[in-house]
């Protein structure tokens, strides 16, 4: 599985929104010059995300975007999901053995596990250090 551009600049978006939740909207212009990224590609990002009811914009001067609910309550995995679609480590697993199906789904499992008990708060707070007990993936 591996997670595009469209899965990490939206993280991007809703981290940075909510950094600043309660304080305001937040452009794409000031997020794209912060995070060197593109304002376009974050504008074609924005609409799904708005769609799906993760964030709302603000017209005017002073505008741009918000959360649409708290960061406590909007997990990684809405945000993946919206963007990059269902989440599964490989395509046609019905097809596969049933050792290999089994694995396949334990993965999916375990993935989807970490993107579901991960919010947007703990993702905006996190301070950099990594878990005594690192974890190293090989996907």
């Amino acid at each position: 599985m591996k997670i595009s551009t469209k899965g990490r600049y939206g993280l991007t978006i809703m981290i940075c929104l909510a950094k600043n939740h309660g304080n305001g909207p937040t452009s794409l212009k000031n997020i794209a010059r912060e995070n060197e990224l593109s304002e376009h590609y974050l504008e074609q990002l924005a609409s799904p995300l708005r769609n799906a009811g993760l964030i709302k914009s603000v017209r005017g001067a002073y505008g741009g975007y918000i959360l649409a609910k708290e960061p406590s309550t909007i997990k990684a995995g809405d945000i993946i999901r919206v963007l990059e679609g269902p989440i599964t480590p490989v395509e046609g697993i019905e097809d596969e053995e049933p050792a290999k199906q089994a694995l396949w789904m334990r993965i999916r499992d375990a993935v989807k596990d970490v993107l579901d008990t991960t919010t947007l708060e703990d993702l905006a707070n996190h301070n950099g250090e990594q878990p005594e007990e690192g974890y190293m993936f090989y996907i």
